[in-house]
């Protein structure tokens, strides 16, 4: 019989799981507090007999990854890690440090297969989605290895959150139900490269976290030739799911814009993404392009940055320039596992 997955499990089906294995329902509220403390074997959990631990370890199994690297930012302090999966395969996790407190950032796929021109996580078959246990230990092994406390969460590392729809939703639950970190969904950033379907059975949830729309371009000509997935889900389309979203939630949106010189960055770019998003209760983050080993695109000079920012809030909107981090860790979105595949692939050769 296939071993269970104990640590993605919601603390009342951990009880039932108890239960069924003939324990009294009380023992999957220890277990679970154990699990959310970041132990990485049945052993550690003291207060469990050693009998119920060895029937534990039979049927079930407790994800534990492995930092294969950890880079600090000289700079800011920024700590990104690479964890390796019992697979083989590995994840990137970026802890940063803000005044209002930490924040990480997590993958919630091995690799990507949107194909974003513009980031360095797009991986042709090696793409696989995160169990909810894989994502929630990068927030535990990421906050029990650098000390700090975290506080915010942000779904934006490596992989499409919605295409890997139901554990993500379950690792919310978990991240967020009070027996564990207790996070709670206002403090947690979820950035979706554009599924229209997952938008509208997200909206559905009632969870109170901010949704984050890597828009990119303010038309169709544009963000087809940088997000492959404008294909399927054109920028109109898109917008429609965003205002049905505010009005289910209540929730602003967030719309990330990548500066790209040459691209996406002219003043009338700027005036179109302002008439494509009046009326709608939004943030407007710019972020200034990280440069990705091999791609021919640039980022935008920091007055154009500028001029962009000046035009959309005089249309009325609540722009920022997004801070920098972690630029001496190749701290953008896969670039560090990017590095790691290949190194592994050579070695395989």
């Amino acid at each position: 019989m296939e071993k269970v997955c104990i640590k993605s499990m919601l603390p009342g089906q951990v009880q039932e799981y108890m239960v069924s294995l003939g324990e009294p329902s009380y023992r999957g509220k220890q277990v679970f507090r154990w699990l959310t403390q970041g132990v990485t074997s049945f052993d550690e959990m003291s207060d469990l007999s050693k009998s119920l631990r060895e029937k534990l370890k039979e049927k079930a199994f407790i994800t534990k990854p492995e930092i294969v690297r950890k880079q600090v930012s000289a700079r800011d302090g920024t700590v990104k890690y690479l964890f390796g999966l019992a697979d083989g395969n590995c994840v990137e996790t970026v802890v940063m440090r803000y005044q209002h407190g930490n924040s990480v950032c997590l993958s919630t796929q091995a690799g990507c297969h949107m194909g974003c021109a513009f980031c360095a996580s797009f991986e042709k078959g090696e793409t696989r989605d995160l169990t909810p246990a894989e994502i929630l230990d990068q927030v535990l092994f990421a906050q029990k290895d650098s000390g700090l406390k975290i506080s915010n969460i942000v779904l934006m590392g490596t992989g499409e959150p919605l295409d890997n729809y139901d554990n993500v939703v379950q690792f919310l639950r978990l991240v967020s139900c009070p027996e564990g970190l207790n996070i709670g969904m206002r403090h947690i950033s979820l950035s979706t490269c554009g599924l229209v379907p997952r938008i509208r059975e997200l909206s559905q949830l009632d969870f109170q976290l901010t949704l984050s729309i890597s828009l990119h371009a303010p038309n169709n000509k544009i963000r087809s030739t940088i997000m492959p997935v404008n294909n399927k889900y054109p920028v109109e389309e898109l917008i429609r799911a965003c205002r049905d979203y505010f009005a289910a939630t209540g929730r602003r949106i967030s719309f990330e814009y990548a500066m790209i010189a040459g691209v996406n960055d002219s003043d009338g770019c700027a005036r179109e993404l302002a008439a494509l998003l009046r009326g709608l209760m939004c943030h407007i983050n710019l972020i200034p392009l990280n440069h990705v080993e091999g791609s021919p695109l640039a980022p935008s000079s920091r007055e154009t940055i500028r001029r962009f920012q000046e035009i959309l809030q005089k249309k009325g909107f609540n722009v920022t320039v997004r801070r920098s981090l972690g630029g001496d860790i190749d701290a953008s979105c896969g670039q560090l596992r990017r590095k790691a595949m290949a190194e592994k692939r050579n070695q395989n050769k």
